[in-house]
């Protein structure tokens, strides 16, 4: 679900939070040692991303927080917002050079650089959320 968060609307916070669960409190953010990624260069896109995307030839941005039961990736087109919610049983990560997040039908692929390089650590925490998320619903 993209929801456009430009202006704060309690609708958006509560569907959001509804969907990914509420914001890690200001301690559980510093026992994680952060809960956001740098922000990353949006290399490729699925066609349905395309209208949340710049479409000259400005760079597009984004962004990862984590929560309790999912991910938003958060968006930056021009002066607008838009975030992407995406809960952890819809997640799939695909490292190819670079990193994709593939949810809901749609992907986004980020560009292999040295802003991606710094984020590795909050990739790991990534994984290792979406890891324990998925054991408690192991059924073997």
């Amino acid at each position: 679900m993209i929801l456009e968060t430009t202006y704060a609307d309690k609708k958006n916070d509560q569907l959001i939070n509804d969907l990914v669960g509420k914001p890690y409190s200001l301690i559980e953010v510093f026992k994680m040692r952060g809960i956001g990624s740098k922000r990353m260069i949006i290399e490729d896109a699925s066609p349905n991303f395309k209208s949340y995307l710049n479409t000259v030839s400005d760079t597009n941005y984004a962004n990862l927080e984590l929560r309790p039961n999912g991910i938003l990736v958060r968006i930056n087109k021009g002066l607008r917002n838009f975030t992407w919610v995406v809960p952890y049983y819809h997640l799939s990560i695909y490292k190819t050079n670079g990193s994709s997040i593939h949810a809901q039908g749609k992907f986004i692929h980020f560009r292999n650089d040295i802003t991606f390089k710094e984020n590795k650590n909050f990739f790991d925490k990534l994984l290792d959320k979406k890891v324990t998320f998925d054991k408690q619903y192991d059924f073997i």
